[in-house]
């Protein structure tokens, strides 16, 4: 399995340069939810690419091969992102390149071209089984980190996204002894208000005053390496929270990703009672027109093989 890097603001010059270059002769006319996420995209990627051996932390357009970029496609994966993402980032990263090749002429040919990402099939989203959520929430709160605390709350407890989790302003955040609510949706532009149970809006608050965070940061959560914690950063702190875990342990989590709470989340409202409609909304599932995307979340919460199995249990003849 690859192992982490953090992300860190861009370093040195590099990256930033060919981004800003290509920003403004290739995205001006993009709506400003596309030109963000390319931006995101594509530093992302630059600064991964930068920390790779023999790199020097700066990035340079010749180190872009396609071992580099199946690397990071590879990486994606293992985070746990899904085909459809890492379909998105490809294309950047090739139309990227290709502005590279056309206009700089400093790449002789396209490293994203002939990379294929196969489709998955569409199985059930991962619910976690008793045993996970017990070793996941034990892991936590043995953990001497009020970050951490405040991390998985917002994963288990309120099924964000890790964009979410990472973007998540404290402007946009209000927390405190009573009341719990938040402003958040980083991806696509998808923000919504919703409210926090105790289980999140304690830990929460706790980070929020106690936590050690940048009190000048306009982030949430704020890292020591970057203007504030990345995406990439909110993954490595979750397998580094499974490292903790013994063997026995290890053998029920070392498959789970951060974006499985958020899809156990929605599994257990579902349960709890919760219409479609609720679930699309708390978790931003949603249309350009602002609707309710249900077919999203029917696919995060369509039965699996093993309810069924369950299920078969209670027939009678």
């Amino acid at each position: 399995m690859t192992e982490p890097s953090n992300l860190v603001p861009f370093p040195q010059f590099g990256n930033t340069v060919w981004i800003e270059s290509y920003h403004q002769a290739c995205l001006t006319k993009l709506d400003e939810a596309s030109v963000d996420a390319y931006l995101r995209i594509l530093r992302q990627f630059t600064e991964w690419v930068a920390k790779r051996p023999g790199y020097g932390k700066c990035f340079q357009p010749e180190h872009l091969t396609t071992t580099v970029v199946e690397g990071y496609l590879t990486l994606l994966k293992e985070q746990g992102y899904s085909v459809s993402h890492r379909t998105r980032v490809k294309s950047v990263i090739k139309h990227f390149c290709q502005w590279l090749i056309d206009e700089k002429e400093v790449l002789k040919r396209n490293p994203a071209s002939g990379i294929e990402i196969k489709a998955q099939q569409q199985l059930a989203p991962r619910i976690l089984e008793p045993d996970q959520r017990f070793v996941l929430c034990n892991l936590v709160e043995k953990a001497d980190d009020l970050r951490g605390k405040a991390l998985f709350a917002l994963g288990y407890w309120a099924g964000c996204r890790v964009s979410d989790v990472a973007h998540l302003l404290i402007e946009h955040t209000h927390v405190g002894p009573k009341i719990g609510w938040l402003h958040v949706g980083h991806k696509g532009e998808k923000f919504r208000d919703i409210d926090l149970l105790n289980e999140v809006r304690r830990p929460l608050y706790d980070y929020i005053q106690h936590g050690g965070r940048d009190k000048e940061s306009l982030y949430v959560f704020t890292s020591q390496r970057s203007l504030h914690l990345t995406e990439d950063g909110i993954h490595h702190w979750f397998r580094t929270l499974k490292r903790q875990a013994n063997k026995e342990e290890w053998e029920l989590i070392h498959m789970l990703s951060f974006h499985d709470l958020r899809h156990d989340f929605a599994h257990r409202a579902r349960e709890a009672g919760w219409t479609l409609e609720e679930i699309a909304y708390y978790l931003g599932h949603v249309t350009m027109k602002g609707t309710p995307a249900i077919q999203t979340t029917v696919r995060y919460t369509q039965v699996s093989r093993a309810q069924v199995k369950e299920k078969l249990k209670l027939m009678k003849g």
